[in-house]
């Protein structure tokens, strides 16, 4: 057991574990918190073997695999060597998806099947890339809009083909020698390595297990094939936050943690960005996988904005529930929330920027121009409203550039009148003025005028 919390919190925290393990019958359950980095609480219950679960421990981590195909795709998307825009048949001829994109593969709204053809490819040995491609026919093809969520398996036993034809190796090769050796994940393998756990399912209506098969998964291995550790998927949680270790650069994978279909419907909780999924609780936007094969459970989910991670990893077929993670995190958030930083003013702030700040009026509309310690500006609603904030970074001429948000990549202008004064700032034909309306600003400055209520 790693912690570093109040012990009144530990055992809250042990005892939704404990729970979780002792009403569904779980053999054996691990998981914890990573916070900024480190490893802050980590348990386990039930056995592997005759010995708890450690954090060296391996289990089947599922369709978490599909994240590692991912950043494979997402590396040779930023070397150059293709667009997510392209379509598959450039690389993969004769599919009868050859004409959806690479992008709508990784993000579960190409259309295609959720599993590929023949047995129950979990439970049975896989076969060649040749043959999986071999089955997707038309008859592969979902009705669901093309724009919409489908979540395929198949779409990632194709996207790790992708991977093997642009490298000339194995993606499993390709993931060993660009994610896994750089990121000292040694105990993540495609097969399980000593000590890990055996699968089992468990049965519904009495305590007695039954062994479960774990199969290669052959070209299908890229939806779920992988083994791995507590530490190793800590280390991995840290990389979808944004501590990436130079194997892919923090924007590219901001890009990945961004929406690219709604899973659930009308709720909107649960989504897919590029190969992670997505989920809204309780305020928090959080980003990973869950992972599911015969005899083995697992999840991951972090919170970039919180810098915090909770995973667990369970050998059973079926029984964990989904809000086992997030209910760690509400326990960790409740009880032990974060510390702000201490606040301190800015020794390097460019003092020529401080005429740009204060309310500026967007027509009638309120919003509130900030100038950050880290040389951002910050654009936000005023008076508590809603509305629509971004940040902006310095192009070196006088022009800003937006980072997040509705105006994320638009440029921002500031206008001046003849000797220099800030009049006016031009948001990509969006026009803030100092008043509202401004009588002497662009349109939609002082058009007609303000006048009395029936004159």
């Amino acid at each position: 057991m790693v912690t570093s919390l109040l012990p009144s919190t530990q055992r809250a925290l042990l005892r939704r574990l404990a729970v979780e393990q002792s009403e569904n019958r779980v053999p054996s359950l691990i998981a914890g918190l990573v916070r900024d980095g480190e490893t802050i609480w980590v348990d386990s219950r039930g056995k592997v073997g005759d010995e708890p679960a450690t954090t060296d421990t391996q289990y089947r981590v599922g369709s978490i695999t599909k994240t590692f195909v991912a950043v494979l795709v997402m590396r040779m998307r930023d070397e150059g060597l293709l667009d997510l825009a392209e379509p598959l048949d450039r690389f993969i001829p004769g599919t009868s998806i050859g004409d959806r994109s690479i992008g709508s593969l990784l993000s579960q709204s190409s259309g295609l099947t959720a599993e590929p053809a023949g047995q129950w490819w979990e439970r049975t040995p896989g076969g060649s890339a040749e043959e999986l491609l071999s089955g997707i026919d038309d008859s592969a093809l979902r009705p669901t809009p093309r724009h919409g969520f489908h979540y395929s398996n198949v779409g990632f036993g194709v996207l790790g083909e992708l991977v093997a034809r642009i490298r000339g190796v194995p993606w499993y090769e390709a993931m060993q020698r660009e994610i896994l050796d750089p990121l000292g994940m040694k105990r993540t393998t495609l097969s399980p390595v000593a000590p890990h756990a055996d699968g089992y399912g468990v049965h519904p209506w009495a305590d007695v297990l039954l062994p479960e098969p774990a199969e290669d998964a052959g070209a299908m291995a890229p939806a779920g094939q992988l083994w791995s550790t507590f530490d190793d998927m800590a280390r991995w949680a840290k990389f979808i936050g944004g501590d990436t270790g130079e194997v892919l650069h923090p924007d590219t994978v901001l890009e990945m943690r961004l929406p690219g279909s709604v899973d659930d419907g009308p709720q909107w909780r649960g989504g897919y960005g590029l190969g992670l999924q997505l989920l809204r609780h309780n305020n928090r936007r959080l980003a990973g996988h869950t992972g599911s094969m015969p005899g083995f459970l697992s999840t991951l989910w972090t919170d970039p904005e919180e810098s915090t991670s909770a995973i667990f990893m369970a050998n059973t077929t079926a029984g964990v529930n989904g809000t086992l993670l997030t209910d760690l995190l509400d326990t960790l958030g409740e009880l032990e929330p974060r510390i702000p930083e201490t606040w301190l003013p800015s020794p390097d702030v460019d003092m020529t920027l401080l005429e740009l700040t204060g309310e500026w009026y967007w027509g009638p509309s309120p919003y509130v121009l900030k100038v950050r310690s880290n040389g951002l500006l910050d654009l936000v609603p005023g008076h508590g409203r809603r509305g629509r904030a971004s940040r902006f970074k310095p192009n070196g001429d006088g022009t800003w550039t937006g980072l997040d948000g509705y105006h994320s990549g638009e440029i921002l202008r500031i206008g001046r009148d003849t000797d220099g004064t800030p009049t006016y700032l031009d948001l990509n034909t969006f026009i803030f003025t100092r008043t509202p309306y401004a009588a002497d600003a662009p349109v939609p400055g002082g058009v007609a005028g303000w006048r009395p209520a029936g004159s």
